[in-house]
């Protein structure tokens, strides 16, 4: 138990940092101006689905009957076609502070989702913790926001990039039980099959028009950090969290994302250290441990599925 609990932080703390570095890095590939962020998109759902099924050649196969296909496609619209890219078209349309700020609201959702689907109770750890969090990684974002840059459509924007984070957080909350009845290899190919089947009409004209000829070493690199490590890896990881931890917990370290692009930022120049930012961290790391000590999240075990129909 304990042994598994440790697995679903050490998971969830893994694919957040992975997240949170993916920023800057696709930030820096996509300011190029060769990689617009639908083709960065397209690059994560194609490249994750053909690492997944090779992957899957080196494990044990697993027969997936139709009806549950059908529940695989519609965990990769939930949590990778609607919520990459709602997300991606909303950035377009409001400012990119905005949809930091938009996007901290997910483990609430979650919290919510939770109680209403699978009847986790709301506990005033749990709301104390997901409170300290969140005003952490607001900390975070209204620090760093010094941009002046203003969207088209402000409110379609906020309101794209708000259902990205309802539709993951029904995932999240969906699919608790379904995948623990397969690998995660298997799950993940299915998913990002569907989704790749789902992204490719609106895909085509981009891939066909970009200029791969003056793509630079740095962009192929950065292009491969964000397939490998943060699609990939990133999701394998998130998968074994999700088998492990609650999933308000699982929500919760969607706030080491801005603490580990702040540091990355640093790291880069892009950023400084100051005090705030300290405090941020303390409050977003507090937040997760007070989620964690709540009554409900102690006991992990998902309601058995019956695997005869």
């Amino acid at each position: 138990m304990m042994l598994n609990r440790f697995k679903g932080h050490a998971a969830m703390f893994g694919a957040n940092s992975m997240w949170g570095l993916m920023a800057p890095i696709a930030k820096m590939v996509m300011a190029g101006g060769i990689v617009s962020p639908l083709l960065m998109t397209n690059f994560r759902i194609y490249g994750a689905a053909l690492l997944f099924w090779t992957a899957s050649l080196f494990r044990p196969y697993e027969k997936v009957p139709p009806r549950d296909l059908m529940l695989l496609a519609g965990a990769g619209l939930l949590a990778i076609v609607f919520n990459q890219g709602c997300y991606i078209f909303g950035v377009g349309f409001t400012s990119p502070g905005d949809a930091s700020i938009i996007a901290t609201t997910m483990p609430l959702w979650v919290m919510v989702l939770a109680a209403v689907i699978l009847g986790e109770p709301i506990t005033a750890k749990k709301v104390g913790g997901i409170a300290l969090g969140a005003s952490g990684a607001l900390l975070l974002v209204l620090g760093g926001t010094h941009s002046g840059i203003k969207g088209d459509n402000p409110t379609l924007g906020n309101i794209l990039v708000l259902t990205a984070q309802i539709c993951y957080a029904l995932y999240l909350t969906f699919y608790r039980n379904f995948i623990r009845k397969y690998s995660v290899f298997t799950l993940m190919k299915w998913m990002f099959t569907f989704a790749a089947i789902a992204v490719t009409p609106f895909s085509v004209s981009g891939i066909i028009d970009t200029a791969w000829a003056d793509l630079t070493p740095r962009d192929i690199w950065g292009v491969a950090y964000v397939v490998f490590f943060a699609t990939f890896v990133a999701y394998v990881f998130t998968m074994t969290g999700q088998k492990n931890l609650r999933p308000t917990l699982v929500g919760m370290y969607n706030y080491v994302q801005p603490v580990v692009a702040t540091i990355a930022g640093i790291c880069m120049g892009l950023d400084r250290v100051t005090p705030a930012k300290g405090i941020a961290v303390v409050m977003i790391f507090t937040g997760v441990y007070l989620v964690n000590a709540s009554k409900s999240a102690r006991h992990p075990q998902a309601t058995p599925i019956d695997t005869t129909k």
